[in-house]
């Protein structure tokens, strides 16, 4: 996979030419196709790439868009399903959605392209042609070395095991998880924060049925130049007070944010952050190897509420080299952040008033790994792709 940052080329338009067969020159007042090039990460599964092809402008008369696939160094049959046919536009209307079929399969593979050319039987604009990157992605994950490094008890005096998830299944348990898709519009673009991540199914992978794998990587969906993962146990698992472990290896970079929070199961009812945010762990990738204990509080959004502390592993160490132990030990007016068992910060009632102390309540779990976004910034030509945060387990005692 190529390990550069990949930007979306707008087609240039064209204006005054014959076309391909020396047919009449298109009218100087048609319409202006506008078209994007779309990256596409090839793995072992089929996947349908989602394609918008269109107008700069609303039409101001119904159009017929002809469309057919064209092999370059990618396959028909092989690397895509070939097909053709016709996209019919009404006045007004400016994009059309084309599902595309991405074939997987096992076999290591360099980047392939193939194209979309669109044109008109009419001769009533210019043609275009979009180009459609398949990047292959076996090679990635089967390259990716499972270190050793710190873990923690099975057990605990005084505590029973109450949930906890080994990923030994190779697929990700419908009972406990929720997979988020999207970059947060129309509601929350950027999901907050301006981060640049798009988040599908298709970056969450299973190394030697024990590790969850969660890979951050160039790859253009619409507007958006990175895909991710992000997984949540909202409405499935959630808990109130107990001792939380999550083993993982933490991916680096600038402009690569992964974490390991919390949010209050009332989120839905009184919003952020007045349901309580716990951040058991975030890594800002240009800092390896320093983690962040965060909580978040407030009555809304325009007076929210923050109290967090770090911590760094010694110079020359990194959190992508090893596993470590990310905690919660969390009781009645009382919440510790630790990594392998050291502090990192602990909340009481007591430092933030007058505000309301929100965790004593039930919170549910989330996995994510972002790409961008206000604090860690962007990628840029030190960031190497793919990146991928490694768990080996999550698990909650409470006594």
């Amino acid at each position: 996979m190529r390990n550069f940052m990949y930007t979306i080329f707008i087609l240039s338009l064209f204006t005054g030419c014959k076309d391909d067969t020396g047919g009449p020159t298109p009218p100087s007042d048609g319409p202006i196709l506008s078209t994007i090039n779309y990256d596409v990460t090839e793995s072992d599964q089929d996947k349908t790439l989602k394609v918008n092809i269109g107008f700069a402008d609303p039409l101001t008369r119904s159009s017929v868009l002809n469309y057919e696939l064209i092999e370059q160094t990618a396959t028909a049959g092989l690397d895509f399903e070939t097909q053709s046919g016709q996209l019919v536009y009404a006045i007004g209307e400016t994009q059309k959605e084309l599902n595309l079929s991405i074939l997987g399969d096992f076999i290591p593979e360099e980047t392939e392209t193939f194209q979309i050319r669109l044109f008109s039987s009419a001769n009533s604009f210019e043609e275009k042609l979009t180009t459609i990157t398949i990047i292959d992605n076996d090679k990635s994950i089967e390259d990716l070395v499972i270190p050793g490094g710190t873990s923690s008890p099975e057990s605990y005096p005084g505590y029973n095991l109450v949930w906890a998830d080994e990923f030994k299944d190779n697929a990700l348990s419908s009972e406990f998880w929720n997979i988020e898709t999207g970059n947060g519009c129309p509601d929350l673009c950027g999901w907050g924060n301006n981060e640049l991540e798009y988040y599908t199914p298709d970056n969450i992978y299973f190394r030697d049925d024990d590790y969850l794998v969660i890979q951050a990587r160039p790859e253009n969906i619409g507007f958006n130049e990175y895909t991710s993962s992000r997984i949540t146990t909202e409405g499935k698992k959630s808990f109130q007070y107990g001792r939380i472990d999550i083993r993982a290896v933490l991916p680096e970079g600038p402009g690569i944010w992964p974490a390991l929070w919390m949010l209050g199961d009332n989120i839905r009812t009184v919003s952020w952050p007045a349901c309580g945010e716990m951040d058991i762990m975030e890594l800002i990738g240009s800092a390896p190897r320093t983690v962040h204990g965060t909580f978040h509080y407030g009555p809304n959004f325009n007076d929210r509420q923050q109290k967090g502390s770090s911590y760094s592993l010694d110079p020359g160490q990194k959190f992508i080299d090893e596993f470590h132990v990310f905690s919660l030990v969390w009781e009645e007016d009382r919440v510790q952040v630790l990594m392998d068992d050291i502090l990192v910060q602990e909340m009481t009632p007591d430092l933030i008033e007058p505000y309301t102390y929100p965790f004593n309540e039930s919170f549910f779990f989330i996995f994510n790994v972002a790409v961008g976004g206000n604090w860690p910034g962007s990628p840029n030509l030190n960031t190497t792709f793919p990146q991928h945060m490694i768990v080996d387990y999550i698990r909650v005692f409470q006594k």
